[in-house]
């Protein structure tokens, strides 16, 4: 609905429109107007008032005040309370009573906001965020999952149990069993914290809600080697991103096969390969193409920089060629999991301005 000032400024556009030459069906064009309706504003009479009826429509036959509280009283009854209007309607009809059909059942009992689940259940649980944690050097944060892989028996399958350092991103313990459980996943982490050297309360693990992740012998396990635990909210897979990418990066690489892996020998061998060929030769994009290995040992400092020396020679012979900075190859300090947004966006301003000013 156009308000009557926006009417008559239009009314006036036009005029002026016209009045300097322009044709009047041009001029409604351009504002977006039919040249009827602007005949219609015209009028002195219909430009001032809005011909539209506004009258609020109510049905004639609805129900009072009264019979919508009888009719929620019969819903919530001991008798009726955890049953749809599907079944409550028919059964009233049982009865000889008739208060409203189904669907103004459902009406009220929407306006009422009792249109959910009509039974008895757990009353709903907030879910907070998982705590932010960041790394700023190897073995600080973990993260670790399970996924499957395919077995030569048709509905059975190989587990792969990864550890996964979000700093470095490099798989820092892996095994592959042929079921899953918390047992098994702490032999895995008391073998990688015996290589990896890992003191009490220097690690922070962090997995899904799944059994193997939060059963007791797994539980134990953490407490005994001082590891604090961090756990995603249900059903959010975006609380173990790492991981989760993990995966996909393996999974979808050429090499993955295409038939089953014959036994469990089998399937380690190929995970043994995998790990190898992550660790020490995939470039990985989040961490300015290096390895994670390299990561993990401290050398992409010295690496980065050698790139950035690169670039900065081929600049000053070839300074037609670049229109502004060099590709950036800063070294990555932090990686964050989990951040509250605030706190993302202020390290994300302060890297670029940093960027910036290096850049400069």
């Amino acid at each position: 609905m156009t308000a009557l000032e926006e009417r008559q400024q239009v009314v006036d556009l036009v005029q002026e429109a016209t009045a300097s030459g322009a044709r009047q069906e041009q001029a409604c064009a351009v504002v977006g107007l039919n040249v009827r309706t602007l005949q219609r504003w015209q009028d002195g009479e219909t430009v001032r008032t809005d011909q539209r009826p506004l009258r609020q429509y109510e049905p004639p036959h609805k129900l009072t005040e009264a019979e919508r509280a009888e009719l929620l009283a019969v819903a919530n009854s001991e008798a009726f309370g955890q049953l749809p209007p599907s079944q409550i309607v028919p059964r009233l009809a049982d009865q000889g009573r008739y208060l409203a059909s189904e669907s103004t059942f459902y009406r009220v009992l929407k306006a009422a906001n009792q249109l959910t689940h009509r039974r008895s259940e757990r009353p709903a649980q907030s879910r907070s965020k998982p705590r932010a944690v960041c790394a700023t050097a190897p073995n600080q944060v973990y993260s670790w999952d399970i996924t499957y892989l395919p077995a030569a028996i048709r509905g059975q399958f190989f587990y792969l149990y990864l550890f996964l350092d979000i700093f470095s991103r490099k798989i820092v313990g892996w095994q592959v069993y042929a079921e899953e459980n918390s047992a098994l996943a702490s032999e895995v982490l008391r073998d990688l914290c015996h290589r990896e050297g890992i003191q009490p309360n220097q690690v922070v693990l962090h997995s899904d809600n799944g059994g193997p992740m939060k059963g007791s012998t797994m539980l134990a396990t953490l407490q005994g080697l001082g590891v604090m635990p961090s756990f995603s909210r249900p059903a959010v897979s975006n609380d173990n991103p790492y991981s989760e990418s993990l995966f996909k990066t393996l999974k979808y690489r050429p090499a993955y096969p295409l038939k089953p892996f014959a036994d469990l020998a089998a399937a380690r061998q190929w995970v043994n390969g995998l790990v190898d060929w992550y660790n020490h030769e995939h470039r990985h994009s989040a961490i300015r193409f290096v390895t994670p290995a390299q990561r993990h040992a401290g050398l992409d400092g010295t690496l980065l920089e050698q790139r950035q020396a690169v670039y900065e020679a081929a600049r000053t012979q070839h300074p037609q060629r670049w229109r502004g900075p060099t590709r950036n190859w800063q070294r990555i300090p932090v990686v964050h999991l989990n951040p509250d947004q605030i706190d993302a966006q202020v390290n994300d301003s302060k890297e670029e301005k940093t960027n910036t000013q290096k850049a400069a």
